[in-house]
C-alpha cells in the first residue's frame, strides 16, 4: 500500500473532490480531524499543551480553546514550534494507526487530506503521490465571495494568506483542474483513481510483510518441532 497526499486551497473544491474519491470506495484520512482528536482531554498532547501554555487555553469543559491557543502562537515562532513538537508526533502516530487499519483491509492506497502539505513539508516524505485540487485565481475569488458572502477585499485577503495554488500545482505530481465544469473535474478524479488502482507501487510493502510473516511462521515451526520436547 502507498500513501497519496491531497491538498488544495480555499474554495478550490478539495472537499468535493474528496467526496468523489470516497464514493469510489477510496480510503481517506483527514489529518485535520486527527489533529483535533489528539488534543482532546485524556490524551498526552492535551496534558502537555496545558503544561506548556497554561490553563488559560482551556474551555470550561476542559477542551482546548483553539482560538486562544492560536492567538498565543500568532507571530511567535518559538511558541508555534513548541506546539508543533507536542502535536506532530501524536498526529503521525494516529495517522499510521489509521493507515495500518486500511492496509489490513487490503486497500492499495490511502489518501491523506492534508491542507498544509506543501507549506509544512512535514509529511511529504511519506507520500508516494501528491495531488493538488487547482482552480485559477479568478474562479477561486468568485467562488469564495459567493460561498462566504465576502466582499472582494476580504476574499482576496484570505487567498493571499495561503500559498498560491499555482505554486502548489508546480510541486504536485498530479493536478486536478477544477476551474471549469464540475463534470470535467469528476472525470479527472475517476481517471486518477483508475491510474492509482493500476499502480503496482503497493506490492513491495505487501510482499515484504508477507515474507516477514512466512519467516515468522517458519521460525515458530522450527522452535516447536526441534526445541520442544516430544510427547
Amino acid at each position: 500500500m502507498f500513501l497519496v497526499g491531497l491538498t488544495g486551497g480555499i474554495a478550490s473544491g478539495k472537499s468535493s473532490v474528496i467526496q468523489v474519491f470516497q464514493q469510489l470506495g477510496c480510503a481517506v484520512i483527514d489529518v485535520d480531524v486527527i489533529a483535533r482528536h489528539v488534543v482532546q482531554p485524556g490524551y498526552p498532547a492535551h496534558r502537555r499543551i496545558v503544561e506548556a501554555f497554561g490553563t488559560e487555553v482551556l474551555l470550561e469543559n476542559g477542551d482546548i480553546n483553539r482560538k486562544v491557543l492560536g492567538d498565543l502562537i500568532f507571530n511567535q515562532p518559538d511558541r508555534r514550534h513548541l506546539l508543533n513538537t507536542i502535536t506532530h508526533p501524536e498526529i503521525r502516530k494516529e495517522m499510521m494507526k489509521e493507515t495500518f487499519k486500511y492496509f489490513l483491509r487490503g486497500y492499495r492506497y490511502v489518501i491523506l487530506d492534508i491542507p498544509l502539505l506543501f507549506e509544512t513539508k512535514k509529511l511529504l516524505k511519506y507520500m508516494k503521490h501528491t495531488v493538488v485540487v487547482y482552480c485559477d485565481r479568478d474562479t477561486q475569488l468568485a467562488r469564495l465571495m459567493q460561498r462566504n458572502s465576502l466582499n472582494r477585499e476580504d476574499a482576496e485577503a484570505r487567498i493571499e494568506a495561503q500559498l498560491p495554488l499555482k505554486d502548489k500545482a508546480r510541486m504536485a505530481r498530479h493536478v486536478l483542474d477544477n476551474s471549469g465544469e464540475w463534470s470535467s473535474t469528476r472525470r479527472q478524479v475517476i481517471l486518477l483513481h483508475a491510474e492509482l488502482e493500476r499502480s503496482l507501487e503497493y506490492l513491495p510493502l505487501r510482499l515484504g510483510v508477507l515474507t516477514g510473516l512466512v519467516g515468522l511462521a517458519s521460525l515458530l515451526y522450527l522452535l516447536t518441532h526441534y526445541l520442544l520436547p516430544s510427547p
